[in-house]
């Protein structure tokens, strides 16, 4: 398997950034948002959400992301210097901004948290344009069969999976006692996927620990924001090699278990992996305990 460079915002560099000086006055608007909200009113989030793409960043901010990138070999977005840094910077506030969007609230708060206390990091991670994309769990979500890891694949880019479009993915099912023998369940049906034009980008995706969220599931809910517009392209699985081609097939689906087997054993829990396959090779974008 292998793993796109990336480096991490950590948790808690938005509150920092937020009460430097320079941003006192878009903080105390914030926080006079919030009281609203935590009220009732939460037609205030939108305003909150407007008014965190009002932070400006301090100086030092931009020159240790692109020192960082540099020596983690991340492509750097092309354009002019200003320009470019004015893209990343603003998609990385478009990140923390979706903390406030009105469904990631109120799933929040029916956990009886507070809310405030949620920290969102940033993952600046290479984009790797995929030919398959993936979502595996070591633990059957349907049947809840332990030996069983169970794998949903897609053509093109992950959001097209873990989104709202319509149709099926592919479907398989591999017992952890033979990850050589994947059975496919269900043949794909997503007549659209999305690619960019270029092979190499990067994207900027919420990062979180589960001691951050006390067991709320996260994924899926906050913003990832690519620095490249995809293109989004009707698809053809009958002439796919994963539907065609059942020698294929079956090495893609067998190489995603193993993936999934080896990081649950890594880590000593269930784990749900997201992850591209580009010229038949696994890459893991991210894994998450399923607790």
């Amino acid at each position: 398997m292998k793993f796109p460079a990336s480096i991490v915002l950590p948790l808690g560099v938005f509150e920092k950034i937020l009460s430097e000086d320079i941003n006192k006055e878009v903080a105390k608007k914030i926080a006079s948002l919030g009281e609203h909200v935590d009220r009732g009113d939460i037609s205030k989030l939108k305003t909150i959400q407007e008014t965190v793409l009002q932070i400006k960043a301090p100086r030092r901010l931009s020159i240790e992301v692109r020192k960082k990138m540099k020596s983690s070999r991340l492509p750097w977005p092309r354009g002019r210097g200003d320009d470019t840094w004015t893209r990343v910077w603003q998609a990385m506030k478009m990140v923390w901004a979706s903390k406030w969007n009105e469904g990631a609230y109120v799933s929040y708060r029916n956990t009886n948290t507070n809310y405030d206390k949620l920290r969102i990091g940033i993952l600046i991670q290479e984009y790797i344009r995929a030919d398959y994309a993936f979502v595996t769990y070591t633990h059957h979500p349907v049947s809840q069969d332990s030996s069983e890891i169970y794998t949903e694949i897609i053509k093109g880019s992950v959001e097209t999976l873990v989104g709202a479009s319509l149709g099926r993915p592919m479907c398989s099912v591999t017992k952890k006692s033979d990850l050589k023998s994947p059975i496919v369940t269900c043949y794909p049906s997503k007549s659209t996927g999305l690619y960019t034009k270029s092979t190499r980008s990067i994207i900027f995706r919420p990062d979180f620990i589960p001691e951050n969220t006390n067991g709320y599931t996260c994924s899926g809910i906050y913003d990832s924001i690519s620095m490249e517009n995809k293109e989004e392209v009707v698809l053809d699985y009958s002439r796919d090699p994963l539907v065609t081609d059942l020698r294929f097939q079956g090495l893609i689906h067998s190489k995603i278990a193993e993936t999934a087997k080896i990081i649950e054993d890594l880590y000593g829990c269930v784990q749900s992996v997201e992850g591209v396959v580009q010229d038949e090779q696994v890459y893991v974008l991210q894994c998450k305990p399923i607790l």
